[in-house]
């Protein structure tokens, strides 16, 4: 995949090293500031003797080149502008601070480019939607995120979450290498945004409320597929700007097979059980995003007429 170079979107929240929970976890601001031994009198007062050692101190240090009082200040993590993630959605376009970063930032720039495109055609305007990088755990209005519950989109906050330890999943647990078949796992959760837009999923969350465990699954299927098509649309597109090498459509195509239902199933608990099935087989999860390819259009995606 030819990626490097190419844009990368803004919308991308970056919560890697941040702590997930309550309590004393890790500095979310991912620094700490320059802690000075508080000596002295009990009641946290300074003696006189400290006050007179952190004066000539701080000469020196002026002397040498270093102000103090800067680094003091950019180490307080209680004021405005302390933090890494107060510069989110600030970082100017073209950088990042690794190469998983930069590449999760340009396949979310190529969708954005890809439905901004379908839906100015239609007249309407596309909202695009922001990405969470995160690390182990992380909160979101449809609940907890952990490296366990994989990718997923939050109608709720418009949000897709992502902790970057799932792409050594894709690869070591799932047998699906290669940096298309990430790409393919990030434009199949931005079509779940997609369908938020269009009415898709807050329709399924509607009926679902009426439905048995069965009939939901059935019709989770339907979405999962649709969106996998919808990934598919946006692969053509970016075939067409060049993108994809030699392989590549391969990878999306094999990491579809591998998170099918019944291999996922068969790889776990050795049997499949077609009831459960939420996301769709294999064969089918291949088959419609190949249809999205195959068509580069929104009207080839309608899972929800017809068999599947």
């Amino acid at each position: 995949m030819e990626w490097k170079g190419r844009r990368q979107s803004d919308n991308v929240e970056d919560r890697r090293g941040q702590s997930s929970g309550g309590g004393f976890g890790r500095n979310p601001f991912g620094r700490s500031g320059i802690q000075i031994p508080m000596g002295g009198r009990r009641g946290g007062g300074l003696s006189f003797g400290t006050i007179i050692f952190l004066v000539i101190v701080y000469f020196v240090l002026k002397a040498m080149g270093i102000d103090m009082l800067q680094v003091l200040g950019e180490g307080n993590v209680g004021g405005a502008g302390s933090g890494y993630e107060q510069s989110i959605g600030q970082r100017p376009a073209g950088q990042s601070s690794d190469d998983t970063t930069a590449f999760v930032r340009t396949v979310l720039a190529e969708t954005e480019t890809t439905w901004n495109a379908i839906f100015s055609a239609s007249g309407e305007q596309y909202r695009e939607p922001t990405l969470v990088l995160f690390g182990g755990s992380t909160s979101s209005p449809c609940g907890q995120a952990s490296s366990a519950t994989g990718p997923f989109y939050c109608p709720a906050d418009s949000k897709v979450y992502l902790d970057t330890e799932f792409f050594n999943q894709l690869e070591q647990k799932f047998d699906a290498a290669g940096d298309f078949a990430q790409a393919y796992v990030i434009a199949h959760e931005v079509g779940h945004h997609v369908q938020n837009l269009t009415g898709v999923l807050p329709e399924f969350n509607r009926q679902r409320r009426s439905m048995g465990e069965r009939e939901a699954n059935q019709m989770s299927v339907r979405v999962e597929l649709q969106a996998d098509c919808y990934a598919g649309i946006w692969a053509k597109s970016a075939d067409k700007e060049g993108i994809l090498s030699d392989g590549d459509l391969e990878e999306a195509l094999n990491a579809a097979q591998q998170i099918g239902d019944d291999t996922l199933q068969k790889r776990s608990q050795g049997y499949v059980v077609p009831d459960a099935f939420n996301h769709g087989t294999s064969a089918q999860r291949m088959k419609w995003f190949k249809r999205g390819y195959d068509s580069g259009d929104v009207g080839a995606c309608d899972t929800f007429s017809g068999a599947i």
